[in-house]
């Protein structure tokens, strides 16, 4: 076993509720802390000296230097599995173009299409660990990753592939996704019902054979599928054994009811949520997954983080990291800019981005210091934990741990 510290603070995150609002004096502090690990696992957190005491044989990782520990962060909703770049999508909205306009001049989504397409395996395999390693430096360990820019059987199943091999490749923990109901391939010849059933009867079928994912994500909006048809195919997705969450209320509302009607681990986006459905929200089990580097990329409203929180709703931060709309894949400084316009308290977003994201992604053995949980944590040369969001991302992690093991 090995013992990890002293820390000047060890924020566990422990003993917090998964719903609602949350006041930073309900953080669990422990001064001159230390963190007892063995086989992967937290054994215990206490103060420093008292577990040296009683575990004399142990191991001892010392910490020279004044740090912070926490949990490692969870990404719960990226799509850092691509090819080509668009800047230049970037620079056209800031210039004045739409949506349409810039889908219309060959950018948008479609773009990244066909340079997914054009892309080798080995190519998407080293995108993402290019971009994996960004998002570890930042302290994320664990990374959610979707397909959605193949959108054909062959092409999503080389981005699943591309991201399994990649999970062999990298320490931290890969989460994939299969959106191939992204939006409806312009060489597709049907309607976008149509296509939704190619995807039930073609690709998740290999999907499943090939456990390739076991998560189901689509795109509910004018512009991708349409409300009646999204959910029958979620639905249909769900009885094929899939856990399911939805791109929801990104422009227009009304998704995001649809995805607590049919059972979704989240709904990501939100960022025209109305009223009512906050409330609907907020009242199940549905995460509401708020994504501020969209807002950013795309000058939209951020998500209604804070009313989503006063209703008793589940709220966790994602980085979106995309090619297109959010570029920036900054988790802390997207997180911090989200608190600030959100008045969000340190304990809701440390929330946000640990255990409550990690209960989107169904995994309950992380976000947490605490007994039996994974030994994923991550330090601070700082003597205030309070200083990483004050410093909005600017403050990097000193050490990150995997497993117990420093990376």
């Amino acid at each position: 076993m090995k013992l990890t510290g002293p820390f000047k603070q060890i924020i566990t995150l422990n003993n917090l509720p998964l719903k609602g609002k949350l006041q930073d004096e309900s953080l669990e502090i422990i001064p001159n802390g230390g963190i007892l690990t063995e086989n992967g696992k937290i054994l215990d957190v206490n103060n420093f000296d008292s577990l040296k005491q009683k575990f004399p044989n142990s191991e001892i990782d010392l910490i020279e230097s004044e740090q912070i520990a926490l949990p490692a962060f969870v990404d719960a909703h990226t799509h850092i599995c691509f090819g080509g770049n668009r800047a230049n999508d970037f620079a056209m909205r800031n210039a004045g173009k739409t949506y349409l306009e810039i889908a219309e001049s060959g950018g948008g989504i479609w773009s990244s299409v066909q340079h997914t397409r054009q892309a080798s395996e080995d190519d998407l395999v080293n995108g993402i660990l290019e971009r994996t390693n960004i998002l570890l430096n930042q302290g994320i360990t664990t990374i959610e990753i979707k397909s959605g820019y193949g959108l054909n059987v062959d092409e999503e199943l080389k981005m699943l592939r591309a991201i399994n091999k990649a999970q062999g490749l990298t320490k931290a923990t890969l989460v994939p996704t299969c959106l191939s109901a992204h939006l409806k391939p312009r060489d597709f010849e049907g309607t976008s019902e149509e296509y939704l059933n190619y995807i039930l009867d073609e690709i998740l079928p290999k999907v499943r054979e090939k456990n390739l994912a076991n998560r189901v994500d689509i795109f509910i909006e004018k512009s991708a599928f349409q409300l009646k048809e999204s959910k029958n195919f979620l639905l249909k997705a769900k009885e094929l054994g899939f856990q399911i969450t939805v791109h929801a209320d990104q422009f227009t509302a009304g998704s995001s009811r649809i995805a607590v009607e049919v059972g979704a681990k989240s709904a990501d986006h939100l960022e025209a949520t109305i009223d009512e459905d906050i409330e609907f929200l907020a009242n199940s089990n549905t995460v509401a997954i708020a994504l501020p580097g969209a807002s950013l990329g795309l000058g939209e409203p951020f998500a209604p983080a804070r009313k989503i929180l006063d209703k008793g709703g589940i709220l966790a931060i994602a980085t979106d990291w995309n090619p297109g709309s959010a570029p920036m894949g900054n988790l802390v400084t997207q997180a911090s800019i989200l608190a600030t316009y959100q008045k969000l308290t340190t304990a809701e977003v440390l929330a946000a981005i640990t255990f409550r994201a990690a209960y989107a992604l169904d995994l309950d053995d992380r976000g947490i210091l605490a007994v039996g949980k994974k030994a994923d944590f991550i330090t601070y040369e700082t003597d205030n934990f309070q200083n990483i969001l004050y410093h909005q991302g600017s403050l990097k992690p000193k050490n990150i741990y995997i497993n117990g093991e420093k990376i």
